[in-house]
């Protein structure tokens, strides 16, 4: 916990809120045009006594509820409500995986209509996908909401029918799915874990492993029954203060695979 960095941190975002925005009447002469801090304290829940020493850094560890309560007072915003718990010493609360695919990220799908690219959440649902991702690996909405899942098609059949590539791409999911750091807390994530460590021995293995590694590139070798033998380059490409990652599938000019990913385009 950095007390002195926390304690500058609430003076100075109590002092660019304004009491109207928090529904406080001004009234009287003030000082600083920020909230007094009565106010704040009052706003919060709690004693003024207890909020003059946490700006004085010398107050007592803030539990997450207080500290959620105060950054509720000061209409913090998400990232904002985040450092707060850093500088207390708290892991922030991950956010619910989100489903809503931004509509700038849908345009580039879109625009990219000689690679498959699909769009990814936290718990690897499939949110969105282009036409040549639909030839690559067929069409995501012939299968309902729950089933859209990339863990859950990896996962979902016979492991011995799989080549080691395959199983190599799936282990390398499942240290990424450990590496975003929502296990136990986030119950999307949790009951997921839980689903496929029921379901898949394969899965429960590699989970029991304890594998963390961020996927960020890699290679997927497969067959397709009408291209062939692929070997595709796979680059996670984060969306912007989003748990959503662009996949995108890419192959060397020049290559057989190159060659297979035009043949899919045309057809």
């Amino acid at each position: 916990m950095d007390r002195g960095e926390l304690a500058d941190f609430l003076r100075n975002r109590r002092s660019r809120t304004r009491p109207a925005d928090v529904g406080l009447v001004p009234g009287g002469r003030r000082q600083t045009p920020g909230l007094r801090r009565e106010e704040l304290a009052l706003l919060a829940g709690m004693s003024v006594d207890y909020y003059i020493r946490l700006e004085q850094g010398r107050g007592p560890h803030p539990s997450r509820q207080m500290l959620t309560a105060l950054a509720r007072a000061l209409r913090l915003s998400g990232d904002e409500h985040d450092y707060l718990l850093r500088l207390a010493g708290q892991a922030p609360v991950p956010a619910e995986p989100s489903q809503e695919v931004p509509a700038n990220v849908l345009r580039l799908l879109e625009r990219l209509d000689d690679v498959p690219a699909m769009v990814i959440n936290a718990c690897y649902d499939m949110l969105a996908w282009n036409r040549m991702a639909v030839a690559l690996i067929g069409d995501p909405a012939a299968h309902p909401p729950h089933a859209r899942n990339t863990l859950r098609w990896l996962f979902g059949g016979d492991p011995r029918a799989q080549s080691d590539s395959e199983r190599r791409f799936a282990r390398r999911c499942v240290a990424d799915l450990r590496a975003t750091g929502r296990y136990p807390t986030d119950p999307a994530v949790r009951k997921l874990v839980d689903e496929l460590s029921a379901s898949s021995e394969e899965f429960a293995a590699v989970w029991a492993a304890h594998e963390v590694e961020v996927h960020r590139s890699t290679t997927k070798r497969s067959c397709h029954p009408i291209a062939g033998e692929l070997e595709l380059d796979c680059e996670f490409l984060p969306v912007p203060g989003l748990d959503q990652r662009i996949i995108l599938f890419t192959a060397a000019p020049g290559t057989t695979s190159h060659d297979a990913l035009q043949l899919l385009r045309s057809l």
